[in-house]
C-alpha cells in the first residue's frame, strides 16, 4: 500500500517519516506529479500555508487530478492548511477543493507565537495535539463526524473518505496513532 504526501510545501518529511514508522508494508511517497499521484492509495495534504499550497497545486496541474481522485473515493487527510484546502467554506476566501462539509476560519488561534500543545481524545485514544497557527472549524455539516474537540470546538473530523485535523499529528514523533487511523481508512477501502 502506497501513501502519498503532497510534497509542494509544508511538513512533508515529517508525515513521510510517520508513515514509514508504522509498518514496512506502507510505502511513503512524496507527490509532486500526476504520475506520483496515480501511484498512491491515499493522500495526505500537509500543513503549511494554504494560499501557497493552492497556488502550487495549480502550477503543478494537480488541482483536477487530486479532486477527481478524492471524489472517486481515494482516502485523503488534510492537516491544518490541508483542512483549509478541503473545506467547503473558508471565512473571507473562496473555497479551493470544497469537498469537506465544514466552515473554517484561518489562523483562528492567533499568530505563530500563539501556537500551543494540549492533550485530548481522538476517536477513543488520548493524544498530544500540536496547534500551529491553526484554523478553527466553525460549522460541521450533517454528514461529518467529530473525532476530537478542543475547548468545545471540533479539531478532527471525518466525512467518508476525508479525514481532517486542525492540529499536526506529524509533530509528535513518538505517537503515530493518528497516522495509523488514516492507514486503516485506506485498508478498509481495499
Amino acid at each position: 500500500m502506497n501513501i502519498g504526501v503532497l510534497a509542494l510545501q509544508g511538513s512533508v518529511a515529517e508525515h513521510l517519516k510517520m508513515i514509514t514508522s508504522i509498518n514496512k508494508k506502507y510505502g511513503a511517497i512524496p507527490v509532486k506529479t500526476i504520475d506520483e499521484l496515480a501511484a498512491v492509495d491515499g493522500l495526505i495534504i500537509p500543513g503549511g500555508e494554504s494560499t501557497t499550497l493552492r497556488k502550487l497545486m495549480d502550477v503543478f496541474n494537480l488541482y483536477t487530478p487530486v479532486r477527481e481522485r478524492i471524489v472517486a473515493g481515494m482516502p485523503v487527510w488534510g492537516t491544518c492548511a490541508g483542512l483549509i484546502l478541503l473545506a467547503d467554506r473558508i471565512e473571507g476566501e473562496r473555497q479551493y477543493l470544497g469537498l469537506l462539509d465544514v466552515d473554517v476560519k484561518r489562523n483562528a488561534y492567533g499568530r505563530q507565537l500563539d501556537s500551543f500543545v494540549d492533550e485530548g481524545d481522538f476517536d477513543d485514544i488520548y493524544i498530544r495535539r500540536v496547534f500551529i497557527r491553526a484554523p478553527v472549524i466553525t460549522r460541521v455539516g450533517e454528514g461529518v463526524t467529530v473525532l476530537s474537540e478542543c475547548n468545545g470546538a471540533p479539531v478532527a473530523v471525518r466525512q467518508g473518505n476525508i479525514l481532517a485535523t486542525t492540529f499536526h499529528p506529524e509533530m509528535t514523533p513518538r505517537d503515530n496513532r493518528v497516522h495509523k487511523y488514516f492507514c486503516s481508512m485506506i485498508e478498509s477501502r481495499e
